[in-house]
């Protein structure tokens, strides 16, 4: 009896995860290029119009771009964006140009915005129209800001008219909307209808929806009426009709609710997609677990630029770039420390007749910092969850002082056994662990503040609050340690 032709296919090779792949990748892409350059440099030295060593340089190049695109294409398009974000723009350029195209529209969609931006630039109109022509026009909607105009045109000639509705519907939401990230492609069933008619439906679809673990129940106005689980589907009856198994309690969220309220959502329910309603109750579309987990990453990489006070840069932007993303912060950085050596400045007769109480007042301001940070860290991060309202603020705000009291006896105890160890006095030392608790409750108020403040005012919560935060503590940490000591010791 021969083999059918499902046992003569070869087993496949299963592909372990691990996250150094891309590492490995770059590195070796770097090694590739620093070689390609040594070639072109060792040619450069031979006498100009040498014809031989030009050859050679041109067969290497070949050689090594040959190795490159070997290379690449057997890479995911995710570790592709990788290296791509990890290469000086030039370098970047000339890995671009070996991807091939077939991953062109992938990669452009996973690459950070602001190497996104250097890849449009560098491939013509022919290529841009080719490499967005098979998006979705949720993806296209993506990446239609960074597009030149005639190109996203171009491409909607090629759309059908629901395709052209669902692009120019998308490109209408604001930027962190859910509608900006919901998924167009769904499978939707009517409610009289039996599973194994919902069966033999899908085996007609080509494939499944990506992240596809339950099917909207609409009726004739695509009105959404319930969720049927696939997990439900496959254990009921064939028999049975949708409406006697759908669930008729479920989860929707509207186009203009924010994408981080649809991930709160997401994270609290443990969801894997959610349905997409308008205000007339018609669904429009559907938020996966893929598109939550981009905007959690990018909400938590733009808090933890923002707390230093910066915003997302390519890291090989030429230097002028560098400079009007980080200079402002830093002068007013130096502002601040300068306003922090001033108070310090005003209490120079009692650091000068008590010498170790320059050794000691840093650390009261480095503790103070490191406990407003805390602080800082658990409301910025309470406030982007909407764990904090207008009646448990008090009650929070009472419970971190009552937690950072509590923590700063105990560290101050220590502090004044440090203080007393290397001064032999007890009035430095107590003067030292009362300067230490209160400006950890500086720091702790500071923390609760800030961001509370900002968030008030429409205002990024985590923006600069690294640097009020060391300004508070250092400026105020100085003048309640020197003026302690000079009221109790001189």
């Amino acid at each position: 009896m021969t083999q059918s032709a499902a046992a003569q296919k070869p087993p496949a090779t299963p592909r372990r995860l691990d996250p150094e792949d891309a590492q490995h990748a770059l590195a070796e892409v770097q090694e590739r290029l620093r070689r390609q350059q040594l070639v072109a440099d060792l040619v450069h030295r031979q006498e100009e119009g040498d014809a031989k060593a030009n050859l050679v340089e041109d067969l290497v190049h070949r050689q090594h771009e040959a190795e490159l695109k070997t290379l690449l294409d057997g890479l995911h398009p995710a570790d592709i964006a990788f290296i791509l974000e990890s290469l000086p723009k030039d370098e970047r350029q000339s890995i671009w140009k070996l991807v091939s195209p077939e991953h062109d529209a992938d990669v452009l969609l996973e690459v950070e915005d602001w190497v996104r931006e250097s890849l449009i630039e560098a491939m013509d109109r022919q290529d841009l129209v080719a490499a967005t022509g098979n998006m979705d026009a949720d993806e296209l909607a993506d990446l239609a800001p960074d597009l030149p105009p005639d190109v996203v045109a171009e491409v909607q000639k090629g759309l059908t008219e629901e395709e052209r509705a669902q692009l120019l519907e998308a490109m209408g939401y604001p930027e962190d909307s859910v509608g900006a990230i919901m998924d167009f492609e769904m499978v939707r069933v009517r409610e009289d209808v039996t599973l194994e008619v919902v069966l033999r439906y899908l085996r007609r679809l080509h494939e499944l929806p990506d992240h596809t673990d339950q099917i909207f129940v609409v009726d004739r106005q695509d009105k959404l009426q319930g969720i049927l689980p696939l997990s439900r589907l496959l254990v009921s009856e064939p028999e049975t009709e949708v409406r006697a198994v759908m669930n008729s309690d479920f989860l929707t969220l509207n186009p203009l609710d924010s994408d981080a309220d649809a991930a709160g959502a997401f994270e609290r329910y443990d969801l894997v997609s959610a349905p997409v309603m308008d205000d007339q109750g018609r669904l429009i579309g559907r938020v996966t677990i893929a598109d939550v987990v981009d905007v959690m990453r990018e909400d938590s990489q733009e808090q933890a630029l923002s707390r230093a006070g910066l915003q997302e840069e390519d890291i090989f932007a030429p230097v002028s770039t560098a400079l009007r993303n980080r200079a402002p912060w830093l002068l007013f950085n130096l502002c601040t420390a300068a306003t922090a050596s001033f108070v310090a400045s005003q209490f120079e007769g009692t650091a000068s007749q008590i010498v170790i109480l320059a050794f000691l007042m840093s650390i009261v301001a480095g503790i103070g910092g490191n406990s407003g940070n805390q602080t800082m860290t658990l409301i910025i991060r309470a406030l982007a969850m909407g764990r904090i309202t207008g009646r448990n603020l008090w009650q929070l705000v009472k419970r971190e002082l009552f937690v950072t009291l509590m923590v700063g006896l105990c560290g101050s105890l220590v502090a004044a056994l440090f203080a007393w160890a290397i001064s032999h006095s007890i009035s430095i030392a107590l003067v030292m662990m009362a300067a230490m608790v209160c400006n950890m409750l500086v720091g702790a108020s500071v923390g609760v503040l800030v961001p509370m403040v900002r968030a008030r005012f429409g205002k990024d919560p985590a923006m600069g609050s690294s640097v009020l935060l060391t300004f508070a503590t250092d400026s105020l940490g100085f003048f309640i340690f020197l003026g302690l000591a000079t009221i109790f010791l001189l």
